[in-house]
């Protein structure tokens, strides 16, 4: 199945409950409202049912992994505000028709991580759960996330690390300072805090980052310098990356670093395309045969590691791999 681990689409009865809210994460119109951000002018089309069925397809998608944008903080909303909103998204989600699959998000605020809702979503359909890197970012976040985590490994479901809320810059920021800035550095730390306290307490947990965890995996010879000598060379078969928003050279020194067998096709959209391109119909192949399916990295069978195998590693089951 060749699949897209990560793509955005919000359900109309989601998108009515942002226009409700009085403050952020809020929509006006179609004006995306966040804290630590600015204002953001959602294309109406990125969230179309039947135009992103088509562009899955055309992509050569079986399969595409939809998820609740963490960034928006949906999940540290106080429980009466955000358990309408989560339903809303699961509710419209795993309605949504092939080839779209959901990644469940629960509820993260509240004396306890909501179990009983992971469970809950998890039946109905869900392939695992996404948390906001926010929650994973030192031991006691993965330590309050451990309940959670304990269901995905009695379920053998794996886990997706996303960027979360990025806080309020101060002073005036580009743009683009949120995604380079503190959604890098949230991935960066969580992948960091997962080797040193997440893999301990569940050794057999499938784990995926987003973003290629902010390049993080680039920084062992650092890690072994400064008193991680036990590191080098540690590679876990469980910990994934998948691709989205960085081109051939951030992922081909990633492959060097992990091995290409834990590197999966993630896409972001509609915020970004795709790195791993669909392969081309033959008669497309005759008539331009020089054309790279991923430009500057590989070919087909880069591609096929990256949207089929991989992938479908990450989601299980699982054959027992420990790191």
């Amino acid at each position: 199945m060749p699949t897209d681990v990560h793509q955005h689409l919000w359900p109309p009865a989601f998108v009515a409950l942002l226009r409700e809210r009085g403050a952020p994460p809020r929509l006006d119109g179609w004006t995306l409202e966040l804290p630590g951000e600015p204002p953001y002018p959602v294309d109406p089309a990125d969230h179309d049912i039947a135009a992103r069925v088509r562009l899955a397809r055309a992509d050569g998608l079986d399969r595409a992994l939809v998820s609740l944008s963490s960034p928006l903080g949906i999940e540290y909303l106080p429980p009466e505000e955000a358990a309408p909103l989560l339903a809303a998204f699961h509710d419209g989600a795993l309605a949504l028709p092939a080839p779209f699959g959901v990644w469940a998000s629960v509820r993260l605020a509240g004396p306890e991580p909501d179990t009983e809702g992971l469970r809950r979503e998890l039946r109905r359909g869900c392939v695992g759960l996404q948390l906001p890197a926010t929650a994973l970012l030192d031991a006691a976040g993965w330590a309050r996330c451990a309940p959670l985590l304990d269901v995905l490994a009695a379920l053998d479901k794996p886990l997706f690390v996303h960027p979360g809320a990025a806080p309020p810059a101060e002073g005036a920021a580009p743009a683009w300072w949120p995604a380079l800035v503190p959604y890098v550095q949230q991935m960066h730390a969580s992948w960091f805090a997962f080797r040193a306290f997440g893999r301990p307490r569940h050794p057999g947990l499938r784990v995926c980052f987003a973003a290629l965890a902010g390049l993080a995996p680039l920084h062992g010879e650092r890690l072994v310098a400064r008193g991680g000598a036990g590191e080098r060379g540690r590679v876990d078969p469980g910990a994934f990356y998948e691709t989205s928003s960085y081109g051939a050279r951030a992922v081909d020194a990633l492959i060097r670093a992990v091995g290409i067998d834990v590197v999966v096709n993630g896409s972001d959209r509609p915020y970004a395309r795709p790195l791993a391109r669909h392969r081309p119909p033959r008669e497309a192949l005759r008539a331009a045969p020089r054309d790279p399916v991923i430009p500057g990295l590989g070919g087909e069978a880069a591609v096929h590691a990256l949207r089929t195998v991989n992938p479908a590693r990450l989601l299980g089951p699982s054959k027992g791999v420990r790191p």
